[in-house]
């Protein structure tokens, strides 16, 4: 008897029950789709974005010096989460990513908590992105527009609805996009090289906080404000493994993709960082909306950069709403989120988990505050990062027997310190925006909230992350 057919294990969330087969039948999501290359093209995708805008304002927290040294150690911190993410993801390959292990990891409520802060990250990054995309169009005066709210809706209808047409075509859709924008990247690179200016990089005006130097314009201090800027460099390449249950071999291909996604971002956010501030001077790239085409002044090499940038808005903003989608499509599956939202169409993409966070996001564009959305989205991140590190090291040690494809080099220390960063961003972001950051936490509040009152007591016992965990409950017993 398999486990989708045994009676509802005794150590889950009073009231839980196994579904239909009917039930998981309209809820299947495309098997087969992505190879480790699309993975990695998935995981760019979702970081791209923050290579062409939004890291420019840790200039105005840190200046050159201080966002330099913290994208440094939140390389480091995002190299060893990303291994130890390798190693969860080729034991426990399912659509809710961190969700999944922190499920089998910290139980249900660890796994909800996960869940919600990536939720939160993925529902507003679409709409931090939207606005730099705004900016991006105004610059280039497409369709006479000036107002960003008709760009705001154009994204988000034109693709959720690609999406809709289901994960292969998406996929691809994106794929080619990234390429694109990595082109961009490119001619951008052999641009600036030709305006570089050493001295650019420190001409923010010295500030009297402790610690002040040209290098550290705001002091020590400004290295950990800087730190949720630095963070976007990176922003979603965590959300690889959210695509292991349309992945072919994902206990092989999902690891693969997602280093291979982390080794080419290293390489862009250090190119993009020190030749933008050298090219473009670190106190007018600091509040600037779009910094690479302002960087290169008016030229045509400019102009191009500019339309190609919008590229890599656009690859970005696309793959986080696969990201949102499928977190929300796993959430939903299992219970922990009302059970409509993971209903798939006929081509097993799901309709309202791709609809109702895209309404969310629009709703938030008109904010119109880029920095603000993108420390809340870091917020998320970083709270989300915490619990999948924590993850890591309760699963190593409860379950060192767990079959393994890939373990992380390192082990327990690698991600002990990818958890030691993650707790300082995650406060950092309370230094750049404190009533952003409690925003984030009220609705996280309210999630946990549903959970307990409600959702705890209606999870579907026989969805895979469930499954997942009884099945770990059920070794232990043995044992």
């Amino acid at each position: 008897m398999s486990i989708s057919e045994a009676p509802t294990p005794p150590h889950l969330e009073s009231g839980s029950q196994n579904e239909s087969s009917d039930y998981l039948a309209k809820r299947q999501l495309k098997k087969g789709t992505a190879g480790w290359v699309l993975l990695a093209g998935l995981g760019v995708s979702y970081v791209v974005s923050g290579d062409y805008s939004g890291w420019n304002f840790g200039l105005e927290q840190g200046g050159f010096g201080g966002l330099a040294i913290a994208a440094v150690v939140i390389a480091a911190m995002y190299f060893a989460m990303v291994l130890g993410m390798a190693e969860m993801s080729s034991a426990l390959p399912a659509a809710g990513g961190g969700y999944t292990f922190a499920r089998r990891a910290l139980g249900p409520w660890g796994g909800f908590a996960t869940g919600t802060a990536i939720l939160i990250e993925y529902a507003i990054a679409p709409a931090a992105i939207a606005t730099f995309i705004g900016a991006y169009v105004e610059s280039l005066g497409l369709f006479g527009i000036q107002d960003g709210w008709w760009v705001y809706l154009a994204v988000y209808a034109l693709f959720i609805g690609i999406h809709l047409s289901g994960a292969g075509e998406a996929l691809k859709v994106m794929f080619v996009i990234t390429a694109i924008a990595l082109i961009g990247l490119a001619i951008f690179v052999v641009a600036a090289i030709t305006h570089f200016d050493v001295s650019n990089l420190t001409n923010i005006p010295v500030t009297d906080a402790a610690g002040a130097s040209s290098f550290l314009p705001h002091g020590y201090l400004g290295i950990w404000a800087a730190i949720p800027f630095a963070i976007w460099f990176f922003l979603a390449v965590e959300g690889v493994p959210l695509a292991a249950e349309e992945t072919k071999n994902p206990e092989k291909n999902v690891p693969r993709g997602i280093v291979a996604a982390m080794a080419i971002l290293l390489v862009t956010c250090t190119l993009v960082l020190v030749l933008t501030t050298g090219a473009g001077g670190a106190d007018a790239m600091q509040t600037s909306g779009n910094p690479l085409v302002e960087a290169l002044g008016d030229s045509g090499i400019a102009k191009v950069v500019n339309y190609i940038g919008l590229a890599g808005l656009i690859a970005s903003f696309f793959s986080i709403i696969y990201a949102y989608s499928r977190q929300l499509f796993a959430l939903s599956r299992a219970g922990y989120l009302p059970k409509s939202l993971s209903v798939t169409n006929s081509r097993k993409a799901p309709v309202l988990a791709l609809v109702v966070p895209g309404l969310i996001g629009f709703a938030l564009t008109f904010t119109g505050k880029g920095a603000m959305l993108l420390n809340m989205a870091v917020f998320g991140a970083a709270a989300s990062y915490v619990l999948m590190m924590i993850s890591h090291i309760v699963l190593r040690r409860r379950e060192p027997e767990m079959t393994r494809p890939y373990r992380t080099p390192g082990g327990t220390i690698t991600t002990g310190f990818a958890l030691v960063i993650a707790s300082l961003a995650v406060v950092a972001t309370f230094l750049v925006d404190s009533t952003a950051a409690l925003c984030c936490v009220a609705v996280f509040a309210a999630f946990m909230a549903y959970f307990g009152l409600y959702s705890r007591h209606h999870l579907v016992a026989n969805s895979p992350d469930e499954e997942f965990a009884a099945l770990a409950r059920a070794e232990q017993e043995l044992e």
